[in-house]
Order: structure tokens, then sequence, then C-alpha cells
């Protein structure tokens, strides 16, 4: 089973993931992970692809895709796999397909988990962080006295990361950046979009009904 997880961010892709890791054996793919690996590791690729992540540049296609090439061949990879945060753009989406072509596979299922912004704005936005480690959020987890941490009084802060302003330019970006790859996958009949405002258990469920299917 060669799956694709699309989302916005918030969306709970990495919660979905690993339990679809459990579910069906097999690897999620994450682009990050999978960078850092191949640049610890010293790999061909990855020592390329070192060049440009030093000089704050982003990683050209073609060395992604060597890595990611690289990776899928990996034993693990054998019985299928999950790609997170991979392609990002229609180009990376048509060397995929040119890759997986070459080795005879192909992709079964794009999943598409799609939350309303305002929702995901609230998910996002409700991040409070502690000086001590502690981390709250105000609709899931908020401390017992407003901007407080419970475990040592202190007063919480945001992340900058975790701003509204700094949260409506990275959604922004995923849509410019996703809404060609659903068009694309859509006219391959690949795409299968999931409601991703239920509980975590009711995705999961409208995730493995899809796969399953």
């Amino acid at each position: 089973m060669n799956l694709i997880l699309l989302g916005p961010p918030g969306a709970g892709k990495g919660t979905q993931a690993k339990k679809m890791i459990e579910a069906l054996k097999i690897p999620q793919i994450s682009t990050g992970d999978i960078l850092r690996a191949a640049v610890k590791e010293g790999t061909e690729m990855g020592i390329e692809a070192k060049k440009y992540m030093d000089a704050g540049k982003l990683v050209p296609d073609s060395v992604v895709i060597g890595i990611i090439d690289d990776r899928l061949k990996e034993a693990d990879c054998e019985k299928g796999f999950i790609l997170d945060g991979f392609p990002r753009t229609v180009d990376q989406a048509s060397s995929l397909d040119e890759m997986l072509q070459k080795s005879g596979r192909r992709i079964d299922h794009v999943v598409s988990i799609e939350v309303p912004d305002a929702d995901l704005l609230a998910r996002l936005t409700g991040r409070w962080m502690c000086t001590c480690g502690a981390s709250f959020h105000k609709i899931f987890n908020p401390p017992k006295v407003d901007g407080i941490c419970d475990l040592c009084g202190a007063k919480l802060y945001q992340r900058d990361d975790d701003k509204e302003e700094a949260i409506k330019v990275r959604l922004e970006n995923y849509h410019k950046q996703t809404a060609p790859l659903i068009e694309y996958y859509s006219g391959k009949g690949l795409l299968r979009s999931i409601d991703g405002t239920g509980t975590p258990d009711a995705i999961y469920a409208a995730i493995m009904a899809v796969v399953n299917g």
C-alpha cells in the first residue's frame, strides 16, 4: 500500500500517520526526517543536500527526489509506505510518478485531511509554553489559571511561530502549494478527501475505510 498524506499544518497528520503505521505495518516517510538522516549518514545525496541547507537555501527537487528514491529502496518499504510532507508541488508529484514507474510501483491513494482555516487557527494559536518546559493549550489542555503555568507558577508565553499572523502565512503558503496538487491527484482519480474536524478516532476510521475500501 503506497500512500500520500496531505493536510495543512494542524490537521493532525502526525497523529494519524502513527496509527496508520501500526495498523498497516508500513513506514512513514517524512521529507524533513530523511533529509536530516541522509546528511547525518553522509550519503551522496545527503552531502549534496547539506550544501544547500548550510547556505539556508531550499534543497532542489532533483536532490529531494534522489533522497526519497534511496529511502524507498530500503527493505522496510517493500510492502509500502506513507509519504508525509512530499510531494509539495506538481513538479515533485510528476517526478515521483516517474521514479515509482521505473520500479514498477505506483501511488494507491492520496489521503487529504481537510480542516477549515478557522478551526486550524484555533488549534494552532492555542498553544502556550512555559520556561520550565511545560506546554498548554487553550482548548485541549488549558492551565488552571489563565496565563499561568500549573507546574511552576511562571507566566506562560507564546512562541512566534504559534502567533496568528505567522499561522496565517503558513496556511496561505500551504494552500498555494497544495491546491494544484489536489487538482493533479483528483485528475488521476487518486484523491480521497477526509473530514478532519471530528475526533482523532473518527478521522482515523474514515482514513482506514478509504484505505481498506
